[in-house]
């Protein structure tokens, strides 16, 4: 009898107990990362998470960043994830009017940039960013004798008529930021003029980045007849880094003048009423350290935040940076979103 007490003893101190002395498995613990369907991260640093935090990491990828986060707040009090990653700045006020997340002031802001740090509260925390830009394969644009474009007004001239893809922005993250790109550059209701004239001079629209810049582009994968294509300022040093036999400088380049780009910023939030607060703080520090940050360009072609990491030295060669991004605040995105997307619309589509 005595030996059996010790065993029951024993197993119980092998499973720990919950609150209330309710005996509890042994092993790691669960903690669900909520995110788009691109997300993508090394498996090493993620099993390294998890081996020195003693946690099972759940990835549960919900759709394109729109659609997560509408689930996001349909779930709100009783989150379906502890954590959220990928909400961007065109969806951001939507978010804190929401109040899904919990406010964590991480200690690795303190390395982050404030032009990033778009919540004062620290409900979202900036992870990364990437540019909308225009994309062109250069060896068109030399076989033909023409000047790449290098404004956005370019586009409206004849000699670019029908060279121009770009993607629905009522489907597309990227089609949505060229549009909010075009609404920073020329006002409101002065882009849907400029879209007039775009598509007047045989602008082509399709639903996808992955069509566009596929399909219907000359450079890169040169499967299309287009030369111009809305894309990331990342496109360029991502075709060298990625290819089968890199060449010795991209064949492509972005369009980095002033206002000719919109910058995207993606962050992470602690959802509110986890269970698991202390390893979701663990994650968005995680999230936020150099080793993380050093593959976001190597896995989604987006660059860190933190002035800590260090690039790739592709990206670091290779890559553009605008040195002023359409501006358009995340409140002006939310209140107007759906307008904009409505009357461009009835403009390029109608």
């Amino acid at each position: 009898m005595r030996a059996a007490l010790v065993g029951v003893a024993v197993l119980v101190a092998a499973c720990g107990t919950r609150d209330g002395g309710t005996p509890t498995p042994a092993g790691p613990r669960t903690l669900t990362v909520m995110t788009h369907d691109s997300f993508d991260m090394s498996e090493e640093l993620l099993r390294g998470f998890e081996q020195t935090n003693n946690v099972s990491v759940q990835i549960l990828k919900s759709g394109d960043a729109g659609e997560a986060l509408g689930k996001a707040i349909l779930a709100k009090g009783k989150p379906l994830a502890d954590v959220f990653y990928g909400l961007d700045n065109t969806f951001l006020s939507r978010a804190v009017d929401e109040g899904i997340f919990e406010p964590y002031a991480a200690p690795a802001l303190a390395a982050i940039p404030d032009e990033f740090e778009l919540d004062p509260a620290h409900g979202a925390l900036p992870v990364d960013f990437g540019d909308v830009c225009l994309n062109y394969d250069k060896d068109y644009f030399a076989a033909n004798n023409l000047a790449p474009p290098a404004v956005l007004e370019d586009l409206t001239q004849p000699e670019y008529r029908d060279l121009l893809v770009v993607e629905n922005p009522a489907t597309s993250s990227p089609g949505l930021a060229f549009l909010l790109a075009t609404v920073g550059h020329f006002g409101d209701p002065g882009y849907l003029d400029y879209w007039q004239a775009l598509r007047d001079n045989g602008v082509l629209v399709v639903n996808d980045w992955e069509t566009a810049y596929y399909s219907e582009f000359s450079g890169a994968s040169g499967a299309g007849p287009r030369p111009i294509v809305v894309s990331y300022g990342s496109s360029p040093p991502f075709e060298i880094v990625f290819a089968e036999n890199p060449p010795d400088e991209p064949t492509t380049a972005a369009v980095v003048s002033d206002e000719a780009c919109f910058r995207q910023i993606e962050f992470v939030g602690i959802l509110a009423g986890t269970a698991n607060r202390a390893l979701a703080e663990r994650w968005v520090d995680f999230m936020l350290a150099p080793p993380i940050q050093e593959g976001l360009p190597l896995t989604m072609f987006v660059f860190p935040v933190n002035e800590q990491a260090e690039l790739d030295e592709t990206f670091a060669t290779f890559m553009a940076l605008p040195e002023k991004t359409a501006a358009v605040s995340p409140e002006d995105i939310a209140a107007h979103r759906e307008e904009w997307i409505e009357a461009w619309t009835n403009v390029v589509l109608r």
